[in-house]
């Protein structure tokens, strides 16, 4: 059970940049797409909200990939 846990933490660390970068490039491409100022706000409040979380997930999965959850008690 402990490897699955280093694995999931591989996969949430590297799940991280992942998402950001697809995040980033749907929100370029959608205010490319219509440049009004309402999409614009939308896509940057979204990266903005995102970005935490997607930080927060990588380090839940260091810890994970650290060993910090092998032993629960």
């Amino acid at each position: 059970m402990n490897k699955l846990k280093r694995i999931a933490g591989i996969v949430w660390i590297l799940l991280g940049p992942i998402s950001i970068f697809y995040l980033i490039k749907t929100a370029a491409s959608e205010t490319a797409k219509k440049p009004h100022i309402d999409t614009k706000i939308q896509w940057y409040v979204f990266v903005i909200v995102f970005i935490p979380i997607v930080i927060g997930l990588m380090i839940f999965g260091y810890y994970a990939l650290k060993g910090e959850y092998d032993d629960i008690k």
